[in-house]
């Protein structure tokens, strides 16, 4: 037994040293960027490479604030991230306690059609859809933005899937106590889903702060522009610029890095436990 219990523990072991060596492989290239960002430009790629710089330059960090309207590109970005995280977590989660524990007619049929539209790539539809968004007035405001992504069929899809796992008696025990389908859900299904909100919210901040594409389609006025935009407009502008590229993206990363950081906790929840808990 004693054999065993050591070979187990051996086992378990050098699992978690094979997991941290590729977490800290994972990390080098975010590493590098953030050391790059305290070098001179010359020394960026400078042969040999070195991973510490002598004398860092936190001057870099403040050079970035006076080279574009950076201030502009963050505020822009924060508020559509924002926005939409928002909408997408109320839609998401008032679809899918539609979906999950109301009775209609269709409901198996609607919700099929609805989940298929993940299938489908935004490419297929994207002109059409700008032309739709043109003839709307839309264009080139952020409302644009707000509405394209305001639903999303995998945030319905993900929520349902964690409601599913919710006991139906106990939502008829609170109908039977008189509480109106929008008090099950606010007093009953929301508490029970900060997991799964959690989830949502950090694919959903991740998604809308890093996109790119849909922003540089339907923004045209550079006061509306988002950090990405702002950030290619920086590379076409300082390419030779190497270490303020580098202190560029490491100010990307930071909204990102904290709302991962403050949701982890009930991210590892929402993938290894479902349900409700007695």
């Amino acid at each position: 037994m004693d054999i065993l219990n050591k070979e187990h523990r051996g086992a378990k072991y050098f699992t978690y040293v094979i997991l941290i060596l590729l977490a800290a492989f994972m990390m080098i290239p975010f590493y590098w960027m953030l050391m790059s960002s305290l070098k001179h430009s010359h020394e960026v790629f400078a042969i040999p490479l070195t991973w510490w710089p002598n004398y860092p330059v936190w001057s870099n960090y403040t050079d970035i604030w006076t080279r574009i309207p950076l201030v502009t590109f963050i505020g822009n970005s924060a508020f559509l991230t924002l926005t939409v995280t928002v909408l997408q977590l109320l839609t998401s989660n008032f679809a899918a306690y539609a979906f999950s524990k109301l009775r209609f007619p269709g409901r198996n049929v609607l919700f099929l059609l609805y989940v298929s539209s993940i299938a489908i790539p935004w490419q297929a539809y994207m002109v059409p859809q700008f032309i739709m968004f043109r003839a709307m007035g839309l264009v080139n405001t952020h409302m644009a933005m707000i509405v394209l992504q305001a639903f999303t069929a995998f945030g319905v899809f993900l929520t349902k899937q964690f409601y599913d796992s919710i006991p139906n008696e106990l939502l008829e025990s609170a109908r039977i106590d008189g509480m109106s389908e929008y008090q099950i859900w606010r007093k009953i299904m929301l508490p029970l889903s900060k997991p799964v909100l959690a989830t949502l919210t950090i694919i959903t901040f991740v998604f809308t702060w890093n996109d790119f594409l849909g922003p540089r389609i339907y923004l045209m006025s550079q006061n509306l522009w988002t950090l990405q935009i702002g950030m290619r407009m920086f590379v076409g502008q300082y390419s030779s610029e190497f270490a303020l590229i580098m202190a560029v993206a490491t100010v990307s990363l930071v909204p990102v890095l904290a709302v991962f950081l403050g949701l982890q906790r009930f991210f590892v929840q929402g993938i290894s436990t479902t349900g409700i808990k007695g």
